[in-house]
């Protein structure tokens, strides 16, 4: 069986710590950060990729 080019991750709020996003990336990409929408603050920050469990 062949391995998967796709990892899933998980988008983590780097002010409060919340699991806002879940997506999927290349393995071989680097890590993401992206600015999104953090419901808890009703503002955008920076959310780090986190490896989903």
């Amino acid at each position: 069986m062949a391995k998967e080019k796709v990892e899933h991750i998980v988008l983590v709020c780097s002010e409060t710590g919340d699991m806002n996003y879940y997506t999927s990336r290349a393995k071989t990409s680097p890590k993401l950060e992206l600015k999104k929408y953090s419901p808890k603050l009703r503002k955008h920050t920076l959310h780090k990729e986190k490896k989903r469990k």
